[in-house]
């Protein structure tokens, strides 16, 4: 049988219910001790790295989860990471930078009620994780809830209570899981070993355009970070004209080095500033990058490892355009 490790950072599925709400209390053991069939599946072992709510998730905590992974990489057949689901998404975004081509699984999971509460979907989605952990086709960072697999890079959280939180994003899942049985539909080509990652660059910003914003909301953010990912409209729309003041913000700060992607607030389908004129005028005077069918939460957190790794605009350009884990389609 496999051995897989449980690493249990906290979120609704470790939770009690405290006087101002969940708290995460239950400990990676007591975790596995909910879902026994698991000892049927693998071999488990659980750790436990720290206990918080994933809204205070931090990139420091990305660091600290791959290093653990790396730390342990070579006595386990695969992982298990339990966690909370509103930043689930940005984690594994990040694990797929961070850990790039793991041959062995690496399965984030979590749930919408705490495990033990009598109609939760942590026991589901914990044995779910741990059926998929074990299973030979499994491979690289991936997210599984309500019998969904999705690539760690393809996430998002489309719903705050229902059951089924998750959508694969422009891409279809990689597999499912029904009746105990493990579906696979995409396999992806296994390397030899993983290649690790563990210094980021924080300094990464998101800008969503409401009508009305100008430019000087741009420039404080060009001002505090490395890279700004300017979300604009549609296709990839970004006003112009004086009165926004946009492009005299952009040229400033690309001369100085700063790093700018377009990305578009449409859920599905993705940017294309080559349609409109609000789009192309931008794209044509400046060298951004364009995210085309990437998620906010792939965007940022890439950002994140390529500014760590080089500032050169030809290096950062040629690692943003590296298709990883499925980040870019087409």
């Amino acid at each position: 049988m496999k051995k897989i490790l449980l690493i249990a950072t906290g979120g609704t599925i470790a939770s009690h219910s405290g006087k101002e709400g969940l708290i995460p209390q239950i400990q990676a053991k007591g975790l596995l001790k909910c879902v026994p069939e698991v000892y049927d599946i693998c071999r488990p072992d659980a750790i436990q790295i720290y206990n918080i709510d994933s809204t205070n998730v931090t990139p420091s905590h990305w660091v600290t989860l791959a290093t653990t992974i790396r730390d342990h990489y070579d006595e386990y057949d695969g992982f298990v990471v339990c966690h909370g689901t509103d930043t689930m998404s940005y984690t594994a975004a990040m694990l797929s930078y961070m850990v790039q081509g793991s041959p062995k699984p690496i399965v984030l999971t979590g749930s919408q009620q705490p495990i033990d509460k009598e109609d939760t979907d942590g026991r589901i989605n914990l044995r779910d994780s741990f059926l998929y952990a074990a299973s030979d086709a499994a491979s690289d960072v991936v997210i599984v809830f309500q019998g969904n697999v999705i690539a760690g890079t393809r996430a998002k959280k489309i719903r705050t209570k229902s059951y089924n939180a998750f959508t694969s994003v422009d891409f279809p899942n990689l597999a499912v899981i029904r009746d105990g049985r493990v579906i696979q539909y995409i396999t992806t080509p296994k390397r030899d070993k993983p290649e690790f990652f563990l210094q980021l660059n924080e300094k990464v910003g998101l800008l969503t355009l409401t009508p009305g914003v100008k430019g000087e909301i741009l420039d404080a953010y060009f001002r505090l970070h490395d890279a700004v990912v300017l979300s604009g409209y549609g296709t990839g729309g970004i006003p112009e004209g004086e009165y926004y003041g946009f492009y005299e913000v952009i040229q400033r700060w690309q001369s100085k080095g700063k790093t700018l992607v377009v990305t578009t607030q449409v859920q599905q389908e993705g940017s294309d500033m080559s349609v409109y004129q609000v789009g192309r005028g931008l794209k044509n005077r400046f060298d951004l990058l364009e995210s085309y069918s990437m998620t906010y939460e792939s965007i940022i957190t890439k950002l994140m490892w390529i500014l760590a790794q080089t500032k050169e605009d030809e290096a950062v350009e040629k690692l943003f355009y590296k298709n990883i884990n499925y980040d870019l389609i087409g």
